[in-house]
């Protein structure tokens, strides 16, 4: 814990890194076992595809309401349950005897990486000092980008040995590791922890559960391709939306204060977070397609290549917080957005005119961009926010990251298809893929420089609010 002194307890930080590094984990390592698990139980890849997606919708469904959560009854203690949870359910997938068995214990894994996601982030400030923010939200950055990368090598080579069974086991001793560090190390909560905070929005987190849970359905249902399923639950997404909104406007205690939404610029950070999470999953959706077959790369090279962004995050997250501790986090928020968007333009016009070295080139410039927006944004988010509301604005944070990845999935997918001009893009012609990455990633830098502007808008608001405080 951060002492008076501005000293840090550095085993608590190590748990907290380690709570990140198995969630991330948890999300990358599944995605190499499907073909396996296809033969090993039996069944279409479109019903084993449920593995990974009971994970990210429960994650997505469940991030701010255990973050609202851990304000009104303990952030330690909820963290502490999720760290548990996550072992237990990592154990109930590696015996899982049947498909659907795997799915449901993968859905409560991803309950509890919703807890240690955004219990993680909320934790922050009770852990190091303010001046010391920014480092710490790179250090859970480099630990995401790590765990990330991990997931698919240490997934093949265990498949490889012991079996699928031991890409879920291998996660339970670092899950009791982490519970006994988080136990013997993280600050204990106040005992007055939620006295005077009122109940749980029950209804509140029903509605935009069912609403989230609609919108996410929406958008990966179908691959892409908008059907009257499709439009439906994005209908109903928008209603639950709307009954949500007014829901919270007629509690006593609601699951998110709409007001605290409105203050120091948060809405637009929010807006920023979804943004950079849509680009930043549309070079792990296109990048494979376009290296293969649009530079016509072996399956070895495009791994290689598709893993120069991950260990790029690792190396950049630590100096990134760094230079936000420095430098300050609005600044940098822009810094990082204009350094992304440039990024974006090197994708698209880079690789067609230098092939596999123009793509590192480019990879080289939006991934640290990437990790600076990172840590700025989200010191930016949570310096602000007053401790009884820290574990659901820190859960709204992880929701507008997760809806920007489920978003990027789909629209920067289908913008791909479009833009290349073929049915099947795995078939398509090596001038049809180039110019499906160049048009996408056009469409990357025109989105990420409205984000910038963005960022600039809340800098300039945020400079001008302080001149008045000043005056005053």
């Amino acid at each position: 814990m951060a002492d008076m002194k501005g000293s840090v307890n550095r085993w608590a930080l190590g748990s907290l890194a380690l709570s990140m590094l198995l969630a991330s984990l948890g999300t990358s390592i599944a995605n190499i076992a499907l073909p396996t698990l296809t033969h090993a139980f039996g069944v279409s890849f479109q019903e084993v595809q449920w593995v990974v997606l009971a994970y990210l919708l429960t994650i997505t469904i469940m991030s701010v309401s255990v973050g609202r959560l851990g304000d009104l009854v303990g952030r330690r203690r909820v963290l502490l349950t999720g760290i548990a949870l996550f072992t237990i359910a990592s154990i109930l997938c590696g015996i899982a005897p049947t498909l659907w068995t795997l799915v449901a214990a993968r859905a409560v894994q991803g309950l509890a990486a919703a807890i240690l996601m955004a219990l993680t982030i909320a934790q922050v400030g009770e852990t190091v000092p303010k001046s010391r923010t920014g480092t710490v939200m790179g250090l859970l950055g480099t630990m995401s980008a790590i765990g990330t990368a991990l997931g698919p090598s240490l997934g093949g080579l265990l498949i490889a040995g012991p079996g699928w069974r031991s890409i879920f086991l291998v996660m339970v001793p670092l899950g009791l590791i982490n519970l006994l560090l988080a136990q013997r190390h993280v600050r204990q909560d106040d005992p007055t922890f939620g006295s005077a905070r009122g109940g749980f929005d029950s209804l509140g987190a029903l509605l935009l559960g069912l609403t989230l849970a609609a919108y996410t359905l929406s958008m990966t249902l179908g691959h892409g391709r908008f059907g009257v399923n499709n439009v439906a639950l994005l209908v109903a997404a928008g209603i639950g939306l709307a009954l949500f909104a007014f829901v919270e406007t007629k509690v006593s205690t609601p699951l998110v204060r709409l007001a605290t939404l409105r203050k120091s610029g948060l809405r637009p950070r929010l807006v920023m977070t979804a943004i950079v999470a849509t680009v930043m999953m549309a070079t792990l959706l296109i990048g494979p397609f376009y290296l293969s077959i649009g530079l016509r790369l072996d399956a070895v090279l495009v791994g290689l290549v598709m893993a120069i962004g991950p260990a790029i995050s690792t190396l950049s997250g630590v100096p990134a917080g760094h230079i936000v501790d420095r430098f300050g986090a609005p600044l940098m928020v822009v810094v990082g957005l204009v350094v992304m968007a440039v990024g974006a333009i090197c994708l698209a016009v880079l690789p067609e005119a230098f092939g596999v070295i123009g793509y590192v080139g480019a990879i080289f410039m939006l991934t640290p961009g990437y990790q600076l927006f990172q840590a700025a944004n989200n010191t930016a988010v949570m310096q602000d926010v007053d401790t009884g509301h820290k574990g659901a604005i820190s859960g709204v944070l992880n929701l507008s990251r997760n809806l920007g990845l489920i978003t990027g999935a789909s629209a920067m997918g289908a913008v791909f298809a479009s833009a290349s001009g073929a049915s099947n893009v795995a078939e398509a012609a090596h001038d049809a893929v180039a110019s499906g990455m160049q048009t996408t990633f056009g469409v990357a830098a025109i989105l990420l420089t409205i984000a910038a502007g963005l960022a600039v808008s809340v800098c300039v608001s945020s400079d001008r609010a302080s001149m008045l405080e000043d005056d005053s």
